[in-house]
């Protein structure tokens, strides 16, 4: 028996080098974007307004930016003011704050900010993949804090989460 347990642990490893270079890992990313890089050249994002009833003005701003940040970052796209072979412009149409759960002594414990955002989308190499969509997100805060303690953190996980459905709707096709 001694003799048999010595032969299969020497056999185990005589082959267990070949078994191990035999496997091989292999990673890598999925492509960013599904964007036929041979008729599509440009894109040109138009300014968001800020059309909500209740306006913080640092909210188009950093939206604007982000979105443009996203397609320089993530695609070869060049951009350009106008006129590109990819068109994205909208408005920013709702910025609010709703109660969203009662405590125990019948006031509001937590509040949600929403954010919603009206895209147009032109692809002017397949206008079969034009749209217009609104997008949103929301964050909720303890209703102990004011809106304006926590409004900016709120506003770049809000306004990070709409540019990325903005991106995959448009560009990504997932």
């Amino acid at each position: 028996m001694d003799w048999n347990k010595k032969i299969a642990t020497w056999t185990l490893l005589l082959l267990l080098p070949l078994l191990l270079s035999s496997c091989r890992i292999s990673m890598g990313l999925a492509p960013i974007s599904s964007i036929d890089y041979s008729k599509v050249k440009t894109v040109s994002i138009a300014t968001f307004q800020n059309q909500a009833e209740y306006v913080y003005a640092p909210l188009a701003i950093e939206f604007n930016q982000k979105l443009k940040d996203m397609f320089i970052q993530q695609t070869r796209l060049q951009m350009v003011n106008s006129g590109g072979d990819l068109e994205i412009d909208g408005e920013i149409t709702g910025y609010n704050q709703y109660n969203e759960s009662v405590d125990a002594s019948g006031f509001s414990s937590k509040v949600k900010l929403t954010l919603t955002v009206n895209v147009r989308y032109v692809n002017n190499t397949n206008h079969e993949e034009d749209f217009e969509q609104k997008f949103s997100a929301f964050q909720t805060y303890d209703s102990s804090k004011l809106l304006t303690q926590v409004q900016d953190e709120l506003i770049t996980v809000m306004v990070k989460d709409i540019t990325e459905q903005i991106f995959n709707a448009t560009v990504a096709n997932w």
